[in-house]
């Protein structure tokens, strides 16, 4: 297969090109030029206005996924119209670029935060009226809505000669992984204590392994256009991610219970003074986030992922653990 990816030297992006590179022709859209033995070539974002360009460095193409986008900042340090000239307007570019293109099958990565800021009941299912907060949550919806509707504009999508996945993972972590997991174990690391114990919380997570393979089968089976939330079988609680973190690393645990009302003083103060202990930061490490990953196991026809939740943090845990010997070398 040859398979367009953008965002290709980014997060996900690499990790993919390590999944897929044995199987497909991978090629890549990055503001990055960066050599990778696993990508055929790599272009610029001009290439989708560059028709000549486009005809003579690329073969017909199987499947596009785009992958880039601009991250969900913690600090509120990004202005919103970042989040909407990236978010949205690159994807309603790409987009267009599919719905003219030879390519079969379009995956974009969206995210559960455009379907719901806090989750309201037990569990967050794709049938929920989405009611994102905060622009990249917003410009994550509107992208979405953008291809929902040229869907239903478009023939070959309508006929189903051209599939679309719309994906809506959980926070994804693996290899590479950066943002607030790193805290968590920079924290565990040093012997600090943890101070949010008194905070009881269930989370989803997406572990990298679990999200290639849901591509892996996109690509390779007749999966009907949709939304999929992209999710591991199990919600776990920051508390037992740190009891893992200690496990795995072999330390002793140290969680302390501090009153809750004490902290969320210190996460409003870190929020003025722009420190890793913000609010937001705060309600992402302790908030109830569960989502459900129902849809898309039946979609694949399958009971369970192939990765627990738990063996996921084992494995990005232990990724940490790898990259800091390395540069310790």
């Amino acid at each position: 297969m040859n398979i367009l990816v953008s965002g290709i030297h980014g997060f996900v992006g690499s990790n993919l090109v390590n999944k897929l590179r044995a199987q497909t022709k991978i090629y890549g859209l990055d503001i990055v030029d960066m050599y990778n033995p696993g990508i055929a070539a790599n272009f610029g974002w001009d290439i989708l206005s560059d028709k000549d360009t486009f005809s003579l460095n690329l073969p017909s193409l199987d499947c596009m996924i785009h992958l880039a986008g601009k991250a969900h900042d913690t600090r509120n340090e990004s202005a919103a119209q970042e989040y909407f000239e990236i978010n949205t307007g690159l994807t309603q570019k790409i987009f267009d670029f599919f719905l003219a293109s030879s390519a079969k099958k379009f995956i974009f990565f969206s995210s559960v935060k455009a379907a719901a800021d806090v989750v309201e009941g037990d569990i967050l299912t794709e049938d929920v009226t989405p009611a994102p907060k905060g622009p990249y949550g917003e410009s994550k919806i509107k992208a979405e809505e953008y291809i929902l509707e040229n869907m239903a504009h478009s023939e070959a999508c309508r006929s189903g000669n051209k599939r679309v996945y719309i994906l809506r993972p959980c926070m994804i972590h693996g290899p590479g992984n950066k943002g607030n997991l790193n805290l968590l174990y920079n924290v565990v690391k040093k012997g600090i204590p943890w101070p949010l114990g008194a905070f009881e919380n269930r989370r989803s997570f997406a572990s990298i392994d679990n999200v290639c393979y849901v591509i892996e089968n996109l690509l390779s089976k007749d999966i009907a256009s949709g939304i999929y939330h992209i999710g591991d079988d199990d919600a776990l609680s920051t508390n037992e991610l740190i009891e893992l973190m200690c496990e795995t690393l072999g330390r002793k645990v140290h969680i302390w219970r501090l009153n809750k009302g004490f902290m969320q003083g210190i996460a409003r103060l870190g929020s003025y003074l722009h420190l890793p202990l913000n609010r937001e930061c705060l309600q992402k490490l302790t908030e109830n986030y569960v989502v459900s990953n129902e849809k898309i196991k039946n979609a694949l026809g399958i009971e369970k992922m192939p990765v627990s939740a738990q063996q996921g943090f084992v494995n990005t845990i232990r990724s940490f653990e790898s990259f800091v010997d390395s540069k310790e070398k």
